[in-house]
């Protein structure tokens, strides 16, 4: 079996071989299958998955327990700028309200198996701060408009 890494294989590997392919991702958890005309995929093993889903589950209901008893939040903004740094760029309400939606998409993507609105939000606010960072172009940005500016590359 040809593997790019350790916990990857090819689409080809687990079309010849899929029990050793299998065998490979029971023991490690998870491999990554790539695919030259589609999206990489994980084989995952159920019991590894579940696991997953429960600390995420976990996880989301503690953050909405410790902003449901500290109306302001201040643990857990506290935190924000730890694991975001760029948030230094916002403002205070503007770092609340990126918590709480945080949060509340995380409690979403547990609780209703929807991964993407948190990439979502993070990338938004992150946007955010990538203007504000720049003087020049935040007033920029807050100028009126008119006419076609052409398309937009929209990266992560």
């Amino acid at each position: 079996m040809s593997a790019m890494t350790v916990d990857t294989v090819t689409f080809s590997d687990l079309s010849r071989r899929p029990k050793e392919v299998a065998e490979r991702a029971a023991q490690l958890g998870r491999v990554r299958v790539t695919h030259r005309d589609a999206k990489d995929f994980y084989l995952t093993a159920a019991d590894k998955e579940d696991l997953r889903d429960q600390s995420l589950t976990t996880a989301s209901r503690i953050f909405l327990a410790l902003m449901k008893h500290d109306a302001t939040a201040r643990t857990l903004l506290l935190a924000i700028p730890d694991v975001f740094p760029w948030v230094r760029h916002l403002h205070e309400e503007e770092i609340r309200e990126f918590t709480v939606e945080l949060v509340a998409a995380l409690s979403d993507a547990a609780e209703l198996d929807i991964d993407i609105p948190v990439q979502e939000v993070i990338a938004g606010w992150r946007a955010t701060a990538r203007i504000k960072s720049d003087p020049q172009t935040y007033r920029e940005a807050g100028s009126p408009t008119t006419g076609d500016h052409g398309s937009v590359d929209v990266t992560p």
